[in-house]
């Protein structure tokens, strides 16, 4: 028997996931989970880079002491956020993407390149934690003298395994320093911020085979989480997805980018796929009910919060993808600033977050078929928001879609899926 390790790591929590063929069904076992988030440091807030290596090896004892016979392995995380290196050595802090270090330097990078250049040359939707504001950030502060390269969260764990350097394409698109039609980091945009050009080198596709751990080899799927998700879903035809996480990610495969006026007023994203183009849009995700919950009822389980959010009868709603909601302090507080009314339960504010997110959904819906030309009758949701049969039903009701829900591992079932191609 076969079997592959998938490391799937996302910004609240990583997990271990051995599969394999039988019967001619893909066979799944989670053998570690273990928790991640930020931490504040001299007033930012940065990635513990260091205690995610030493999870990811731990699972891997775990996984290798339980099956015997793993062929390969890969990781798979969050997107834009990156260690820089100096040769073989990090330059710490990792800083994590919802750090508001870009917030001055955002201008600075229009002054020289306009938004509306860079989504032409990308097609990569406006976030203010993009990583080609984050590295001129970098640049300003003087971090990136003496450096050698960088390394995307996944290729810099896989390094660690290996010791060798890779620059895998999924990944790399969410940087927003990627060409969409070529595939390759754009000159015009390191020409235009002064970058050192040797940061940015050719970029890999998944399936690639890095090198070895311990006799396994380690193998780079789509290692931005959303590339391997989608290809973890099991449509039966190409339909509109949501990998719903801690953020949303809601989008369709297409054959080539959209890059026009209105994907950019839209603000739509091109991110790369295994073999076509995902456009998509990064809009709030479970952040917003992740964080209320550990403020207003931490000990409380989610299905009496559910329970308590659709016997509530508050009609309010906010924007979920208001700039407020990002990283708040306290969640509650900024939802009591964005209501005209004060929700008086824990039930009302979690009504209110769910009907805002299937708003946001219908929102991008709409826009999705404007902008493609196309009519979708379903949309698949996969993902931890997957099991919320709530946010469901609000969503098929807002959408007027029908909503096909695999509360499946579909990052890791991706992740697995390429790795085993790759073994052909």
């Amino acid at each position: 028997m076969k079997y592959y390790l998938a490391i799937d790591i996302g910004a609240s929590s990583g997990r271990h996931i051995v599969g394999w063929m039988k019967d001619g069904k893909l066979r799944t076992k989670e053998v570690c989970r273990f928790p991640n988030g930020v931490r504040e440091l001299d007033g930012h807030l940065v990635w513990d880079i260091e205690a995610l290596v030493g999870c990811v090896n731990e699972g891997i004892e775990k996984a290798k002491a339980e099956f015997h016979d793993i062929v390969s392995l890969s990781i798979d995380t969050w997107g834009v956020d990156y260690v820089l290196m100096k040769g073989d050595e990090e330059v710490l802090p990792c800083f994590a993407y919802r750090d508001r270090r870009t917030e001055e330097i955002i201008p600075k990078v229009h002054e020289r390149i306009s938004f509306t250049r860079l989504y032409r040359h990308t097609g990569i939707q406006f976030q203010p934690f993009n990583t080609v504001y984050q590295i001129y950030a970098d640049k300003l502060a003087g971090r990136l003298e003496g450096v050698t390269g960088f390394l995307m969260i996944p290729e810099y764990l896989m390094y660690k395994l290996t010791g060798v350097k890779s620059h895998e394409y999924t990944n790399a698109t969410t940087t927003g320093m990627v060409n969409a039609e070529r595939g390759e980091y754009d000159e015009a945009i390191i020409e235009a911020l002064d970058l050192p050009r040797h940061l940015f080198n050719t970029l890999q596709k998944p399936g690639t085979v890095i090198g070895e751990y311990e006799g396994m080899k380690v193998v780079l799927c789509a290692t931005h989480d959303t590339g391997s998700a989608v290809e973890g879903i099991p449509m039966v035809k190409n339909a509109p997805y949501i990998s719903s996480g801690t953020w949303s990610l809601l989008g369709v495969k297409t054959d080539k980018p959209i890059t026009n006026v209105s994907s950019e007023l839209a603000n739509w994203s091109n991110e790369g796929g295994v073999g076509y183009n995902r456009y998509q849009k990064n809009i709030m995700g479970m952040w917003l009910v992740n964080r209320l919950r550990r403020e207003l009822c931490p000990d409380k389980p989610w299905d009496q919060i559910t329970a308590e959010a659709e016997a509530s009868e508050f009609s309010e709603t906010v924007d979920a993808n208001a700039a407020a909601f990002l990283a708040p302090e306290s969640m509650k507080a900024a939802f009591d600033a964005a209501l005209a009314m004060r929700p008086q339960t824990a039930g009302d504010y979690f009504r209110c977050a769910y009907r805002s997110l299937a708003l946001s959904y219908m929102n991008a819906v709409q826009e999705l078929q404007h902008n493609t030309g196309c009519h979708y009758d379903s949309i698949y949701i996969v993902g931890g928001g997957a099991k919320n049969a709530f946010l469901n039903r609000l969503t098929e009701e807002a959408t007027g879609k029908r909503v096909v829900a695999l509360p499946i591992e579909a990052t890791a079932l991706g992740n697995l899926k390429i790795q085993m191609e790759a073994d052909i």
